[in-house]
Order: C-alpha cells, then sequence, then structure tokens
C-alpha cells in the first residue's frame, strides 16, 4: 500500500530533519508559554499551557504522519506497530486523539514543579520570572519527550517497511 508511507518521513534523514524541526517549534512554544506564565494572574498559565501543548502535540503527531487519522490509513500490522512501539516508548500522545483530560494527567506529572510555578508568582519580579522559568522548563521537557517517542515510532516504522 504506497499510501501507507507516504504519511511520515520515510527516511533516517527524514525523519531527523521532522525531529529537529519539531524540536525548534517546542522551544518557541516553551517560549511562549513562559512569557504567559509571567503574567501574574493565577490560572491563566494552565490554560494557557494546555491549549499551546495541545496544539504542540497534535503538530508534531501531523509532522510525524502520526495523527488518529493517519495511522489509521496504515496496513494493520503497522498500526499495531505504531502503537506497540507508542506504548514501549511511553509515547501516550503518539496517534491519540488529544483531549484536555489527557493533558492534564501529563501535566500532573510534573505537579510539583507546577505548584512551585505558582507558589513562586506571589513574589513579585523575582517569582514572576522563576515562574516562567518552570513554565519554559517544564514545557520544553514534555514537549521534547513527544517529539523523541514520534521519532522513535517513525524510526521503527521504516524498519518493517516493505521494499
Amino acid at each position: 500500500m504506497s499510501t501507507d508511507w507516504t504519511l511520515i518521513p520515510d527516511n533516517p534523514s527524514q525523519i531527523e530533519a521532522t525531529r529537529e524541526r519539531c524540536r525548534r517549534m517546542v522551544r518557541r512554544r516553551a517560549a511562549i508559554s513562559a512569557g504567559v506564565s509571567a503574567v501574574p494572574i493565577p490560572g491563566v498559565d494552565v490554560v494557557s499551557d494546555l491549549s499551546l501543548f495541545k496544539k504542540l502535540v497534535d503538530d508534531v503527531n501531523e509532522a510525524f504522519g502520526l495523527t488518529e487519522a493517519q495511522i489509521d490509513q496504515m496496513q494493520p500490522n503497522h498500526k499495531l506497530i505504531a502503537y506497540k512501539v507508542a506504548v514501549g516508548v511511553g509515547g501516550v500522545m503518539v496517534g491519540k486523539l488529544v483531549t484536555r483530560e489527557l493533558l492534564a494527567q501529563l501535566f500532573k506529572r510534573v505537579g510539583l514543579k507546577m505548584m512551585a510555578k505558582s507558589a513562586s508568582r506571589f513574589v513579585p519580579i523575582a517569582g514572576q520570572m522563576a515562574a516562567a522559568a518552570i513554565g519554559f522548563t517544564m514545557f520544553r521537557k514534555l514537549g521534547y519527550e513527544h517529539v523523541e517517542a514520534c521519532a522513535r515510532v517513525a524510526n521503527e516504522l521504516i524498519v518493517v517497511r516493505p521494499s
């Protein structure tokens, strides 16, 4: 099925280029997240982070050809491989419809940092700067993890690609 392999980067160098492009996207959006974190209005940063991260996950999945719709177009054995690899590398958002609930669970993983980010907001200026730094670091870490999971899935799929 030729459309099966037009959905993802089809060689290691294309996967690496997509990986780097997505990592740049993560850094840009993490910077936006940090800017919003510096705003001293409680709750704005959480809503912003959830929205920004959902869009980021969708964009990264699409760049690697790993959205739910794209995976559904694959041959059944390739779908199985994609989901198995995603689960194996901890890529809970690879090929999934990302919901606010899924993102909220993900952000709970880094709950301590979020609490520190919220608490630091009560210290003028320095607290806002700390909140921005924590927000940037958390967003970038989660974004990079997702990019790496997608790259691993894409690499695994090209290994099983029919000649």
